[in-house]
């Protein structure tokens, strides 16, 4: 079942008399429960591919198609309404509030859209991601990598329909890049998620089940 479909997505930029596309007509689908890597150099338009996925920024034209949905199409209210609910995202830098505990941090997505988590879901992804002991604790008490495991869990939480992650293991030495892969590939394969990392990582893109390359903004390739 598509999960995702994206059509001739083009974001231009404009720079004084000067325009660029940053993303030059890209154009792919995902299946649910895929495990895709994005790959590709810095500047190769990677980056802005993924905050179009995942609704942070909007195409100069195109469409992406997420479960059935036309993202592009909404209004903003419905857009950041369907992002808390449908897409998880993962990040560099984890992006964790700091006065909140890892369980607060986990559930927020669910608080802010008013639905309570359920408590056996939340404990079974909290010992799945091996943080069942950090529930208490503030980000600052965390190791590097035990602050992006509560991120996954935070992207995992309402079961979106696509879970984004950006350079996930950016920040991270060897053993936890590995430890978060690993990560990765067990809650695809656990939870049937599907999930999209970008990463200029090769070596790190060979364990999802489909490489992506893209450059200046167009797919050279699928592997």
């Amino acid at each position: 079942m598509e999960i995702l479909r994206t059509e001739n997505l083009i974001k231009t930029y404009t720079m004084g008399d000067q325009s660029f596309n940053a993303v030059d007509g890209i154009s792919f689908t995902v299946q649910q429960g895929e495990f895709v890597a994005i790959v590709g150099t810095s500047g190769s338009g990677k980056s802005t591919l993924m905050h179009m996925l995942g609704g942070v920024d909007r195409p100069t034209s195109g469409k992406i198609f997420i479960d059935g949905n036309d993202i592009c199409s909404l209004n903003n209210d419905k857009l950041a309404i369907f992002r808390r609910r449908q897409i998880g995202i993962v990040y560099q830098f984890y992006n964790l509030i700091p006065i909140l505990t890892a369980e607060e941090n986990i559930t927020l997505p669910a608080d802010l859209d008013g639905q309570k988590p359920d408590p056996e879901k939340l404990d079974d992804i909290m010992q799945t991601l091996g943080i069942a002991d950090k529930r208490k604790n503030l980000p600052n008490e965390m190791s590097g990598g035990q602050q992006q495991r509560v991120s996954i869990a935070r992207a995992l939480i309402n079961h979106p329909a696509i879970l984004l992650a950006d350079e996930p293991t950016g920040n991270l030495d060897t053993k936890s890049t590995d430890d978060i892969v690993s990560l990765f590939k067990m809650t695809n394969q656990k939870y049937k998620q599907t999930i999209i990392m970008i990463t200029h990582n090769l070596e790190i893109a060979k364990e999802a089940d489909r490489i992506i390359r893209i450059q200046d903004g167009k797919i050279i390739g699928e592997a």
